[in-house]
């Protein structure tokens, strides 16, 4: 079991933790029905940070940042001599927390996507974990919400009864739905990217060996070119440019908390 801390990469808060040290702490949280609120960032997680200082601030406020994403895992390394042996894949992540919820007769609330998506997802998980408790599920509205309805929604999930909350609306609504909603529903709260769409088969998956040599981008670019190609062809090496001035200190990237200055977004 691997926790080393959260480690600054250009701003963000990363925490260097395997899929072990995840699990122990998030079913705890989920078991006590306590606040945690948890992302799975790859680069472009990461790079919504650092090209937005609030936002950056809001993803401090996570109680766990993990690296979904190989070259997060490397960021990791590069900079602060954190050589975890695995990334923290945010869909495979959603497998091993509702195994866990599922062998400790905890529930699951799913928020986000479309319903479609849902249907499908829950019936995977149905099949292929039948004892798992599943407390309601609701699509995302694609809209922001007024502070009446987000009050609402927070009073639908908790009187679920729901131990736990996965939440697949996108990078970075999801991200700002769990900073926002942490102390609303008090209990874990997951974003977990396209995690959804993944295992309801509605997104092809990148092949394993392009997922170990970090090139799962470059797949997820052919799937979807007219709506990514921005995201990895502009931010991808700014990436790769600002590790480096972090590397050499020529630029500082604190990792600075909220300071109550956050603007509420009420991503629906």
């Amino acid at each position: 079991m691997i926790d080393q801390g959260a480690h600054s990469v250009l701003g963000v808060n990363i925490h260097a933790v395997d899929y072990d040290r995840v699990l122990q702490v998030v079913l705890a949280a989920a078991a006590q029905r306590r606040p945690f609120a948890l992302s799975a960032l790859a680069v472009h997680g990461v790079m919504t940070g650092a090209t937005d200082a609030e936002h950056a601030r809001r993803l401090n406020g996570l109680d766990m940042v993990v690296p979904d994403g190989q070259p997060v895992r490397w960021a990791l390394a590069l900079l602060h001599g954190q050589r975890l042996p695995d990334r923290v894949y945010g869909p495979e992540l959603t497998l091993r927390v509702l195994r866990g919820l599922a062998a400790e007769g905890l529930s699951v609330y799913l928020y986000g996507s479309t319903p479609e998506v849902l249907g499908r997802f829950i019936a995977r998980i149905r099949h292929d974990l039948p004892g798992l408790k599943i407390a309601g599920s609701e699509a995302s509205k694609f809209r922001r919400t007024s502070p009446e309805e987000q009050l609402e929604i927070a009073e639908r999930i908790r009187d679920s009864g729901a131990h736990l909350v996965l939440v697949g609306l996108g990078c970075p609504r999801q991200e700002v739905w769990a900073f926002e909603y942490r102390d609303l529903i008090g209990v874990p709260l997951l974003a977990v990217g396209a995690a959804f769409d993944f295992h309801a088969g509605t997104l092809a998956q990148a092949p394993k060996r392009m997922q170990a040599s970090g090139l799962e981008w470059l797949f997820r670019l052919t799937q979807e070119p007219k709506r990514l190609w921005r995201r990895y062809v502009l931010l991808n090496p700014l990436f790769l440019g600002w590790l480096t001035l972090q590397k050499t200190g020529l630029r500082p990237f604190p990792a600075r908390a909220p300071n109550g200055s956050e603007t509420p977004q009420r991503f629906g």
